[in-house]
Formats: structure tokens, sequence, C-alpha cells
């Protein structure tokens, strides 16, 4: 799967959100923290969200971005 973050540079740092994944959030003191932290934050989201609806199958996805290109990397971590 695939999502799209917005970043937000502040006087403390970084802020970055997935508008895909409601109330997901994360933050940083440098621009690469801030997106390794979403990525925990979007893995968290997910396995919660499995928990709460009784979904089966989880992936681990990793979000990486380069100017406005995403590129993702997803690997089953509880199969179906």
């Amino acid at each position: 799967m695939q999502y799209r973050v917005n970043l937000f540079e502040s006087e403390e740092g970084w802020a970055v959100s997935c508008p895909d994944l409601f109330g997901c959030h994360s933050q940083g003191t440098t621009r690469e923290e801030a997106l390794a932290n979403i990525k925990d934050a979007i893995r968290l989201w997910l396995e919660v969200e499995a928990e709460k609806t009784g979904l089966k199958r989880i992936e681990r996805t990793e979000v990486l971005v380069i100017g406005n290109i995403f590129v993702t990397r997803s690997e089953l971590i509880r199969p179906a």
C-alpha cells in the first residue's frame, strides 16, 4: 500500500501527518526523523485498526518521499 504524507516545518522541528489514515501524525527534530517516525506511526495505526476490525492480514509498509515521488516497500508480517 502507498500512503501520502504531509510535512510541516516549524520552529520546533517537523510535523508530519498521513491524511489517508485518520489521526495518524508524528513529528521529529529533523525532516528525516519525522519521516522515520511517520513510518512507525503508519505501521502502528494499521496494526491497531486490524485489531479493532478483526482483519487477518497485516503488511509492514515503508514510505520513501523524494520530492513529489513516493516509493513504498511492503512485506507481509502476519499472514491471512
